[in-house]
Parts: C-alpha cells; structure tokens; sequence
C-alpha cells in the first residue's frame, strides 16, 4: 500500500547532482509531491529533503539506487511520524483586503500567520506549517483575491537524537 516517505538525501555540492537524482524519480515513475535542497550541518555537504507517496519496497529500492550515485553520501527514508517537519507558505493580496475591514487581521491571528509586509498594492501574509496548515489559509484568503501564493517543500529533521552523520561514523568503524 502506497503511504507517503520522507527521504533525506546528503550529497556533495555539484553542479548537476539534483538531476541526476531526480531522475532516479522519473524513470521508476514515482512522482515528487515536494523537494528542498540546502546546505546541511556538515560544511560541504548538501541535503535534499523529498517527499514522495510509494509502496515500502519501491521506496527501499530507489534509495539504494541514489546511494549508488557517485557523488551521493548517504540517503535514507523515513514515515511522517519519525519526523519533525514544517513548510513555508507565502500569499500576496490587494492591500484593499486590508482596508476595507473584512476581518482579514482575525484570520492572521487565529492560523498563527503573521504579516510580512504591507505595501501601497499588496500585503504578504507567511505561514508557516503543514501543507493541511497552509492549504485551509489559502481557502480563508481566497475571498479576499489571492494575488499570488507559494509553498515552500518540506524542511524536516528526525526526531532521533542521533545525527545522520554519527551514524555514518558509527557503520563505517564497524
């Protein structure tokens, strides 16, 4: 049964290393729901935090196949509840939301959002949380006029305290 994985991936910092795992993804037709790219703990090391909706044994065998890859470090998977995860979501509306009264402040305050910024045509609204989180301001805000909307992909950190780095240290003196 397909259920939804988080793989954490660390690599070097080359150009081209997201493609090259990426397509890993499209040629075993798995689709990518959310990717994040950025620098992790370790100076020089790059982590990639994907989410993908798989069945356990096709979920196993793409990250053995990535960990393959030359400029690949270690890749792992992990269900939703071993993580700590959140998502950033960005919406941009007429700044005439704000003035005509509407309530518009109410709705900040109850999803936990707050106020970015208030231009002299727009204001931009942040939330930050799950994409459930995100998608139900979305559907608040929709009847002010969505100017634009963005979410970030998922950031996510285990909730074991062991780094995935010891780890590594600890399998390769065994």
């Amino acid at each position: 049964m397909k259920q939804e994985y988080t793989l954490s991936i660390f690599t070097e910092n080359h150009i081209g290393m997201l493609h090259r795992v990426t397509i890993i993804f499209t040629r075993r037709h798995i689709n990518i729901e959310s990717i994040t790219a950025s620098q992790s703990e370790v100076e020089g090391i790059h982590r990639y935090t994907i989410v993908i909706r798989e069945e356990l044994e096709q979920v196993q065998k793409v990250v053995k196949q990535i960990e393959k890859q030359v400029d690949v470090i270690r890749a792992h998977y992990h269900k939703t509840d071993e993580l700590i995860y959140q998502e950033i979501a960005l919406y941009k509306l007429s700044v005439s939301a704000i003035r005509d009264g509407l309530g518009i402040e109410t709705i900040i305050r109850e999803n936990n959002a707050r106020l970015l910024t208030i231009e002299k045509d727009h204001l931009i609204i942040e939330k930050t949380g799950h994409k459930e989180e995100t998608a139900e301001l979305f559907e608040k805000l929709k009847p002010f006029g969505i100017v634009e909307f963005v979410r970030s992909g998922r950031v996510a950190i285990m909730k074991d305290t062991v780094n995935e780095f010891e780890k590594l240290e600890y399998n390769e003196e065994v």
